[in-house]
């Protein structure tokens, strides 16, 4: 080869070398820069007293849907809903009043549960008064039907017009069994929610969960405190789709109910914890009901929008919970401060929401999915927003392919670790270790898996319809100041500022660990809009058997 030669040939190599830097460069995304000023002053501006503490229906909405709507614009987005950025979610507000007491009768005499000391009870249905009179109660174990594990707590009976009263959370965490559901993690069908649900399937009329405080995660003042008024979205034919009646019943309560019934509490709930377990009627029956004051209004999700450059029917979804608690009523004193300004609780998954969706439209190349930011109401009220946006998805849930959820970011400084609750669910959790790979740091398991933190917050709802969704909390794992600072930090944050009016915003936050979350959170959604894959639930999952009929819709010929 002459030396001429060579020269050309080197020459052409370093062209085609200079050329492929290049597109290289121009096609790969351009990095983020998450701003720690513009984090903290979203924070600041959504706590402020201004926003009233962000309750539905109140001017601290309105205030907080413009301020949104308005970020979401200068980051970039596209409205997420048509032409609009805001979708209306019609609610209704139950005020509920009551019977003072619960008449339960059988062959063997009579008692009465008083209200608020030994049950709670309460509807759903938008009418001024439900009442259930001589209602046969059924124990019915767990109030569970799930094929996937073998189980069927309602096997054999026709539960129409009666009431059921079921146990709280599941059967592998009253074993402790890791071969019997999920062991000691809670599976949904452990949560109060789903066992209304399942009752309503089965035709019953009510349904009356037991309780206990180590398997239900909270005492009975959170159950107590919490039934007098209700807040739902407002559906069609509520006859057919709520219960007549919910409730809750203490321990000892439902102990004096089957021992009336001639039955011992400890052996039904000993049985009911194997899968041969059938359904057992009582022979006592019940009356009781509720009055109520019912209001309708309207709420609103926010949507922003990154359209996808090659595949934009198909979507990312980044979401987090605008609202808080409001203010409190009646407080005569000047000094007290009424307003929940919920800085942590949500301010922090808003702000975050913001500037990821900054983040991403300015992303070039483009994602080649579309990344969705919804901005959801009404969580502090039961996740309202996010199951009407589940229910009412502006894009098919089938082609959403997967999502992350950010609820009350703490302020806790960088860690070695990053909280997932519900960890190892799905696939997604393999795009978040890799992200935090590259960070050095490791993913945790959620310290109280059996109190079920995944089903409440807003993922679940996505979860529920079968997209596969990722919930996680700064770790505490404190490179500078160890473990036992996380842990202390977080019981102070719970025991003095979680939903009071002292979590506010404070300038000496330490917001560093944040700014590396969401670094591994564009990461996680960047990698699933660019990809062509699917992420699916874990073998085992409630929701697995749910995404593979919902892609199966999409797929089929």
């Amino acid at each position: 080869m002459t030396q001429q030669l060579r020269q050309v040939l080197v020459s052409a190599a370093t062209l085609l070398l200079s050329a492929s830097l290049t597109w290289a460069a121009e096609s790969a995304p351009t990095a983020p820069a998450f701003s720690e000023t513009a984090y903290r002053a979203h924070i600041e501006r959504l706590s402020s007293d201004e926003f009233e503490g962000r309750a539905p229906g109140t001017e601290g909405e309105k205030k907080t849907l413009a301020y949104i709507e308005q970020q979401f614009r200068a980051a970039g987005l596209e409205p997420g809903i048509g032409d609009s950025f805001l979708q209306a979610v019609p609610v209704v507000e139950i005020a509920t009043h009551p019977d003072e007491t619960m008449a339960i009768r059988g062959a063997k005499g009579s008692i009465a549960l008083r209200h608020g000391d030994d049950m709670v009870v309460w509807t759903r249905q938008p009418v001024a008064e439900s009442r259930i009179e001589d209602a046969e109660l059924v124990f019915a174990g767990y109030g569970i039907v799930a094929p996937e594990y073998g189980w069927n707590d309602y096997a054999g009976l026709d539960m129409r017009g009666k009431i059921a009263v079921v146990l709280v959370n599941d059967p592998g965490f009253a074993t402790q069994d890791p071969k019997l559901f999920t062991g000691n993690a809670m599976t949904y069908y452990g949560r109060w929610t789903y066992k209304y649900e399942e009752a309503l399937r089965q035709g019953a009329a009510g349904l009356f969960v037991v309780h206990e405080t180590k398997p239900a995660g909270y005492p009975w003042e959170v159950v107590r405190n919490g039934s007098t008024s209700q807040i739902d979205l407002r559906i069609d034919d509520y006859a057919s789709q709520r219960l007549a009646l919910e409730g809750w019943m203490t321990q000892e309560a439902a102990q004096r109910v089957l021992a009336l019934a001639g039955e011992d509490y400890e052996q039904l709930k000993q049985a009911a914890a194997d899968r041969k377990f059938r359904p057992r009627p009582l022979g006592v029956k019940a009356s009781v009901g509720v009055r109520n004051d019912v209001k309708f209004s309207t709420t609103y999700n926010v949507v922003g929008l990154v359209p996808g450059s090659k595949r934009p029917g198909e979507h990312f979804l980044y979401t987090a919970h605008w609202d808080h608690l409001g203010k409190s009523e009646g407080a005569d004193d000047s000094h007290v401060d009424t307003i929940f300004n919920g800085a942590s609780d949500n301010a922090t998954g808003i702000s975050a929401l913001i500037e990821l969706g900054r983040a991403f439209a300015a992303t070039k190349p483009r994602p080649e999915r579309s990344v969705m930011f919804v901005a959801v109401t009404a969580e502090e009220s039961g996740l309202l927003g996010s199951q009407h946006f589940a229910e009412n998805p502006p894009a098919p849930v089938a082609n959403m392919a997967g999502g992350l959820n950010m609820d009350n970011l703490y302020a806790i400084g960088r860690t070695r670790d990053i909280t997932v609750i519900g960890y190892g669910a799905s696939e997604l959790d393999e795009y978040l270790r890799r992200a935090a790979t590259k960070q050095q740091r490791v993913l945790v398991q959620e310290p109280s898996p059996e109190k079920g933190f995944y089903y409440r917050s807003d993922h679940f709802n996505l979860a529920k319809h079968g997209v596969p969704m990722l919930y996680t909390k700064a770790g505490i794992d404190s490179p500078a100041k160890g473990l036992e600072y996380g842990r202390a930090w977080l019981d102070e944050y719970i025991a003095n500022r979680y939903h009071k009016p002292s979590d506010e915003y404070d300038p000496a936050w330490d917001v560093s660990g944040t700014l590396q979350d969401l670094e591994l959170y564009y990461e996680v959604g960047l990698a699933v809009a660019n990809e062509s894959g699917w992420p699916n639930w874990r073998e085992g999952s409630e929701f697995r058997a749910i995404r593979d009929q919902s892609r199966a819709t999409v797929t089929a010929p």
